[in-house]
């Protein structure tokens, strides 16, 4: 009996080691071709790759003036600093920006754009997370390598270290006034308030690099920061007014006048439109878009018409002109040439009341500025016509006459004709430089309160000095058409960056019409551009090459 037992367990035993074995061979079996397949690394996407471009340093390379002006490369708190340096990403993506490194061929404009995986002809951008803002600002034609900046091409400059025994003297101290900080300022950056680093930021080329860290940061104190003085600027033919800071920063201030989404008279001239708290916005944030970097930051804010006006004042000429409204509301005209009266009044609803507010550019005692009456301007008259509408040669005749002979000066202009065509400024008669620059510098886009006036109407006769010149910087036209594809679409950007500023929770501060505007004129700009290359029958004569030099920072990959 016990021998049948033990036989029984023995056989219960073996088979349940057959059964294991069997299982284990199976289990191998059915996982073998696992372990065999490749494990490579997934693919970086398109947004690490142009981060890697934006941020690579490329300070042992050479380049011509450029295009896209230089970037701050002084070693300070607030300097924009590079940190990749993948030669192979650099290579990959100015390849896909439409331009043949070796061959120095570019596309025109009836071929479209190759860039490849980056996507200039695809419908939509490769999925990232990133806004279309975001993508366009990290595109490479954002991000062109620059190489450092002199020393002599920095607007201002801050003294060097001192000794600690004259420390005392040359350190600036403020005054004990009421409403202003106490505050100490020496060489050190971390002591300098945002207004003041974007003063020691302004270059020959720009007034601020693409990627300011210093930006959001002045940007949020005009906004936001208290209002100790505010006192009329003088001349002009509108009413503004300079408010100060407690940290002694400065901004223009400009009132609503208009309701967003009213058009500007059909039967007023140019000169006698309104000057818009919304289109000096506006301006700054398009002027970024596009690249160029020229109007000063401006921002939206409600402001307390008693509270930061009225009871701050200094100005008795200003502050006789503060009344009641028949319904409440408090209003002030000041005194200026147009518009300061009664019938013109700006008022508060019943106190509140919104503006724009730019940062001031360094006082003319430390940066004196030229001003420079426009080729273009117009007559400002109700019957005389302006040469340049009477000659259709008269390009011919700007390009023989200093500043224009020579230089960057006429594509300068052009690059401000195009921002003033797609905002509808009429108002451009005189534009200023920094004096320090000579004429080898960029143009200042201030005073743009009369953009934006009317959406149902293109003012064709504003793109003349590129319809009758036939010269545009090769880089302006391919951001261009890079704003006029559906990823980078031009009115959805905008829209975006208008949604930043702090009136955006008021109620937008363009309009659906005037973005649709936007996308309109583009077009009409660049079959603009499109009629000068087939007139000239190439490229050579139209675009100023801005990017040649490219060709020898790299080579073609593949």
């Amino acid at each position: 009996m016990m021998w049948r037992m033990r036989c029984r367990s023995r056989t219960i035993c073996l088979s349940l080691a057959f059964i294991t074995i069997f299982l284990h061979l199976l289990l191998a079996f059915v996982s073998l071709p696992i372990y065999h397949q490749p494990c490579d690394p997934p693919l970086l996407p398109r947004t690490h790759i142009l981060r890697d471009l934006a941020h690579t340093d490329y300070t042992s390379m050479g380049i011509r003036h450029p295009a896209e002006p230089l970037t701050d490369t002084r070693q300070i708190d607030y300097s924009d600093k590079g940190a990749s340096k993948d030669a192979k990403g650099h290579v990959q993506t100015l390849s896909d920006v439409g331009l043949s490194v070796t061959e120095r061929t570019y596309t025109s404009m009836d071929t479209p754009v190759n860039v490849g995986r980056y996507g200039i002809n695809q419908a939509e951008p490769v999925e990232s997370g990133l806004s279309k803002l975001e993508l366009l600002f990290d595109h490479p034609l954002y991000n062109m390598p620059s190489p450092p900046i002199p020393e002599g091409d920095w607007l201002l400059k801050v003294k060097p270290q001192i000794k600690a025994s004259e420390k005392s003297s040359q350190m600036w101290v403020s005054a004990s006034q009421e409403g202003y900080e106490d505050t100490q300022w020496n060489s050190n950056s971390t002591s300098h308030p945002p207004w003041l680093r974007f003063h020691l930021g302004i270059s020959r080329w720009q007034l601020y690099p693409h990627r300011d860290p210093n930006m959001e940061q002045l940007t949020q104190q005009l906004a936001t920061h208290p209002i100790v003085s505010a006192v009329q600027k003088s001349g002009g033919t509108q009413l503004k007014l300079v408010m100060s800071f407690p940290n002694y920063g400065q901004a223009m201030f400009k009132p609503m006048k208009q309701e967003r989404d009213e058009e500007t008279n059909y039967n007023l001239y140019y000169f006698s439109d309104f000057e818009r708290h919304n289109a000096e916005i506006a301006a700054f944030h398009l002027d970024r878009i596009l690249g160029y970097r020229r109007v000063p930051p401006v921002v939206g804010r409600l402001v307390d018409v008693v509270k930061e006006i009225k009871d701050v004042t200094t100005d008795r000429k200003l502050a006789r002109t503060f009344f009641t409204s028949p319904v409440g509301n408090l209003c002030f005209y000041g005194q200026c040439s147009y518009y300061c009266s009664t019938e013109h009044a700006v008022c508060g609803r019943p106190r509140d009341l919104e503006a724009s507010l730019a940062v001031m550019l360094p006082d003319l005692s430390l940066a004196v500025r030229r001003s420079w009456r426009s080729p273009w301007r117009r007559s400002y008259s109700r019957s005389k016509l302006a040469k340049w509408e009477t000659e259709p040669d008269y390009c011919s005749t700007v390009t023989k006459t200093a500043p224009y002979n020579k230089g960057t000066r006429l594509v300068d202009f052009i690059d401000m004709a195009i921002l003033d065509f797609l905002m509808s400024n009429m108002d451009r008669h005189h534009y200023e430089t920094f004096e320090k620059f000579g004429n080898n510098t960029f143009l200042l886009h201030l005073d743009n309160g009369r953009a934006f006036g009317r959406h149902s109407k293109d003012e064709p006769s504003i793109l003349v000095p590129l319809e009758q010149c036939c010269r545009i910087r090769r880089s302006t036209w391919l951001r261009l058409r890079l704003l006029s594809l559906p990823q980078y679409r031009l009115s959805d950007v905008m829209r975006e960056s208008l949604s930043h500023d702090p009136l955006h929770s008021v109620a937008p501060l363009l309009s659906e019409p005037h973005l649709t505007a936007l996308d309109r004129r583009l077009k009409t700009v660049l079959e603009t551009v499109s009629r000068c290359q087939k007139r000239h029958g190439g490229d050579d004569e139209v675009f100023y090459d801005d990017m040649a030099n490219l060709k020898d920072m790299v080579t073609p990959a593949g």
